[in-house]
């Protein structure tokens, strides 16, 4: 089989190149440079020419704070460049494996989201997400939507490499604990993905939920990073979300019940703290 990789040179988009390596199928991976996803024609063009069975979109418009300011060019990418991949893989035949995000729910739960929970994204980050499945949910393709959050990794700008920096430079740091999720590997979810794709199970369409297990706070996940690293010096106070005041309003809760894709896919998802070890071991080294 052949798999496309869109937005290759991010987090999850690296991780896929490692997980992949060794497998049998051909992988293509594209970043804006090779492929730009938001033109219909150059998506239709390159879907055909390589005869693509499989779309992995790791894509996306993460700057939550600046799509408050720039709706444009997020719901290009988010939702009109999910929309092309889609009709391009139903035309051909191809199955789209697309991720999403925790920011579709409104954050003002107790008990984790299932994939059938109500909707109510609070900014244009998560609005323009959650138009890119539904883009790919109507197009009529086989679709497979994986919804994910507080991803971290060796890779690029993330609150793990940014923690263990501020940690091991500064005396004190507040960090909020009044927002509960979980942390996701991008290791993890790439060999999730991968999985999905090597047991050729990529026709069992539909939304499901990706994170590591376990829940904590921004605070908690701050703490483990520095003992971790070995960063115990700096002493790191819990605060309100008031303090850190942002553009976009974050979610409150948007903890993922991850019942379904370990059930429907075969697979068992690590703790959170036993992922961040094997990151910050890749990190030291």
């Amino acid at each position: 089989m052949t798999i496309l990789i869109t937005g290759a040179n991010g987090q999850l988009g690296n991780e896929m190149r490692i997980k992949s390596a060794s497998s049998s199928d051909h992988y293509i991976f594209t970043d804006v440079a090779e492929l730009d996803i938001t033109s219909a024609a150059a998506v239709e063009s390159f879907v055909a020419e390589n005869e693509v069975d499989v779309v992995v979109n790791c894509a996306a418009y993460t700057a939550v704070d600046n799509a408050e300011d720039d709706e444009a060019t997020a719901d290009k990418i988010n939702h009109t460049a999910v929309a092309n991949l889609a009709q391009a893989c139903a035309k051909h035949n191809a199955a789209l494996i697309h991720i999403s995000t925790d920011y579709v729910f409104g954050g003002d739960g107790c008990v984790p989201y299932s994939e059938e929970a109500q909707t109510a994204p609070l900014g244009v980050y998560g609005r323009t997400k959650l138009a890119g499945e539904r883009a790919a949910a109507e197009s009529g393709c086989r679709y497979i939507i994986i919804r994910t959050a507080w991803l971290y990794s060796e890779f690029g700008r993330n609150f793990c490499k940014t923690m263990r920096s501020l940690t091991s430079t500064k005396p004190a740091l507040k960090v909020v604990f009044d927002q509960v999720g979980t942390p996701t590997y991008a290791a993890d979810l790439a060999e999730a993905i991968v999985h999905i794709i090597t047991s050729r199970q990529t026709d069992k369409v539909g939304i499901y939920h990706y994170t590591n297990e376990g829940v904590c706070s921004w605070y908690d996940f701050a703490v483990e990073i520095a003992r971790q690293s070995g960063n115990t010096a700096c002493h790191i106070e819990p605060c309100h979300s008031e303090e850190f005041p942002a553009k976009a309003v974050r979610p409150h809760y948007s903890v993922l019940d991850k019942t379904k894709i370990k059930a429907t896919f075969g697979i068992t998802i690590p703790h959170w703290q036993l992922s961040l070890a094997k990151c910050i071991k890749n990190l030291n080294e």
